[in-house]
């Protein structure tokens, strides 16, 4: 059974991914994550990386509808979202399987690891608005060398998804979640 800080945690993810704001996630949701994500640089670049952002987050998609669309409406709303909580954790190879596209998508100047700053478009990235992080990203380098490794990135995204333990580190990838 899901504890509340795995629902908090999901809650803010579902806020993220509902692009139009009306409470449910369609495929619509998921084509406009697509394009915004498509607004990064490395994204902006490299056409063969656009293509894999934008599988993946229709992808997401087909992969949401497929467990969590209960009713079989066309679209989650946030109770059938909640249920991917604990189903997470059998998911692990779809949840690492993500983390290299997002990795490279986030990777602006392709040196192999993620500054401060290109965590920081990330999350902003994530939320389609700002959002602080001065006090996140220390928490999200693991070895203290000032940047996220692919390793480090890998075990972080694994963290924000599967995690149920509020001290992980990796439940600040996105930004800090909400006490609420």
């Amino acid at each position: 059974m899901a504890n509340e800080f795995q629902r908090r945690k999901l809650r803010n993810v579902f806020a993220a991914f509902d692009t139009d704001g009306d409470g449910c996630l369609r495929r619509n949701d998921f084509r406009a994550l697509a394009e915004r994500w498509g607004r990064l640089p490395a994204v902006q670049r490299d056409a063969a990386l656009g293509v894999r952002v934008e599988a993946l987050m229709l992808g997401w998609w087909d992969h949401l509808r497929t467990v969590a669309d209960t009713d079989h409406d066309g679209k989650v709303d946030l109770e059938e979202f909640l249920v991917l909580v604990d189903r997470l954790p059998a998911l692990r190879d779809v949840v690492t399987a993500t983390a290299d596209t997002v990795f490279d998508a986030v990777d602006e100047n392709g040196d192999g690891r993620i500054s401060r700053t290109e965590h920081g478009r990330l999350v902003d990235i994530w939320h389609g608005r700002t959002v602080p992080t001065d006090d996140v990203f220390d928490l999200l380098d693991l070895d203290g060398d000032g940047y996220l490794s692919r390793s480090e990135f890998a075990l972080l995204w694994e963290q924000f998804w599967i995690s149920a333990d509020p001290s992980d580190p990796g439940n600040a990838m996105c930004g800090r979640i909400p006490e609420q």
